[in-house]
């Protein structure tokens, strides 16, 4: 099961994920912000969706964090790699909160299957 430590490690896991997602994201699609290509709905959001359950498989407790945590870290990557905020940063933040949606259900359900084995 999990340990003290396990929320900042699943925290740390979350965020790295995420911001490799994006940087890879925009490099392979090689625009300026990831979900500006299809390539990033196809390929990258689904493997965010997929890390997100992965860990709420290894840390069940809560597993709506490691979401917020994974796209949250993709935003601030966003921001750092545009070098800008810009006006339409609140824009922005809700548009992940909302594209976290389906990880959190995701998240929610694989982490009450675990909950459930013996």
């Amino acid at each position: 099961m999990t340990t003290p430590e396990s929320p900042g490690k699943a925290y740390t896991i979350a965020a790295l994920l995420g911001a490799a997602l994006w940087i890879v994201g925009s490099k392979v699609s090689d625009r300026r912000e990831a979900w500006d290509s299809e390539t990033y709905w196809i390929f990258f959001y689904p493997a965010a969706i997929g890390a997100c359950a992965a860990l709420a498989y290894l840390f069940p407790d809560r597993p709506w964090r490691w979401c917020i945590a994974l796209f949250a870290a993709q935003f601030v990557t966003m921001v750092m790699l545009s070098g800008e905020i810009g006006n339409l940063a609140p824009l922005g933040i809700i548009a992940f909160g909302i594209i976290s949606l389906p990880a959190i259900g995701a998240a929610q359900l694989v982490a009450g299957i675990r909950r459930r084995k013996p």
